[in-house]
């Protein structure tokens, strides 16, 4: 039987989320989404999740914790918003503190992914800075240790991506963005986490369907997908023997702020319209593969892989 606690935050996160379903066309209860057309939408990069239209759901009321990570220490690049904010609350839904890595102009979507980890009785940490500095991860794997006591999951998941018609476009800076960001940020804070990871503990890298398909617009961010993909694998073959997981999550669409914040407004009311459930995942949709990979009594026999989330999609590659 749930605590009176848990009664209470279940019941406030099923209250919240109908009243957001019934601006935004979708139904939590029926299990029906939000679909495309969205309002026509666009946002200067990197994006907050508060001035999306309809908001991404992250609170997935339909989860029920089981204690999958109690006591564990989790640190996500990328958490303050989209798929990061997701994977932080159902973190902390299955007992895990969190610390969260962001760009400082994302304050204000990583004070409410504190407020809403917080509601689920756990510590969240704030760590603003940015991903492409390997002294800047260093310090964000001590600051996590030094907080929370330890270190167990590592959620590799900041992105950077720029829309562009033909390689002649993107400009060296686009090109040592998107790298420096995409796959520079996860190696530098794998290194830093490694040190301070144990036996029975997990990273968890998100990669993409452009990094198996290609995208003739997403020439860059798509080399760096495929490269997650390839550094995934050769991690876990280097980690295998002290029992250190590492597998990633490459989702399709995803109604995240990484999209309103590079696509043209009629582009982005047309997110994810073209899979065959015609419609984007949401962010809490996702967090549940993230939670398997760093839960042993889920995946203790898995590394190395790339599981697909893609709306219907069964082609992978």
């Amino acid at each position: 039987m749930p605590s009176p606690k848990t009664s209470r935050g279940t019941r406030a996160r099923a209250k919240k989320t109908a009243r957001r379903d019934s601006s935004s066309g979708g139904d939590q209860r029926s299990g029906r989404k939000p679909k495309p057309p969205f309002p026509a939408q666009h946002q200067a990069k990197p994006g907050l999740e508060a001035e999306m239209k309809p908001r991404p759901r992250y609170e997935a009321p339909g989860y029920r914790g089981s204690e999958k990570l109690k006591g564990r220490v989790a640190l996500i690049t990328g958490g303050d918003s989209g798929i990061g904010r997701a994977v932080a609350v159902l973190y902390a839904r299955e007992g895990a503190d969190v610390a969260i890595v962001y760009l400082p102009e994302e304050e204000r979507d990583a004070d409410e992914t504190r407020a809403a980890v917080e509601a689920e009785g756990q510590r969240c940490v704030l760590i603003p800075g940015d991903v492409r500095d390997a002294k800047f991860c260093g310090r964000a794997v001590q600051q996590t240790v030094r907080e929370l006591g330890r270190l167990d999951v590592l959620v590799n998941n900041a992105a950077f991506q720029q829309h562009q018609s033909s390689i002649e476009e993107i400009s060296d800076e686009q090109l040592e963005r998107t790298f420096r960001t995409n796959i520079f940020g996860y190696f530098f804070m794998a290194r830093a986490a490694i040190p301070h990871l144990e036996k029975g503990s997990a990273i968890v890298n998100t990669g993409s369907i452009t990094g198996m398909q290609g995208s003739k617009e997403l020439l860059d961010y798509s080399a760096t997908k495929g490269a997650i993909h390839a550094f995934t694998k050769s991690l876990a073959q280097s980690l295998v023997e002290k029992g250190i997981r590492v597998n990633c999550v490459a989702p399709g669409p995803i109604w995240t702020p990484l999209n309103v914040a590079d696509k043209e407004p009629k582009k982005a009311a047309e997110h994810g319209k073209k899979t065959p459930m015609e419609r984007p995942g949401q962010p809490e949709e996702v967090a549940p593969a993230y939670v398997f990979f760093a839960s042993s009594a889920d995946s203790s026999y898995i590394t190395g892989e790339i599981l697909t989330l893609l709306g219907g999609e069964t082609t992978a590659a």
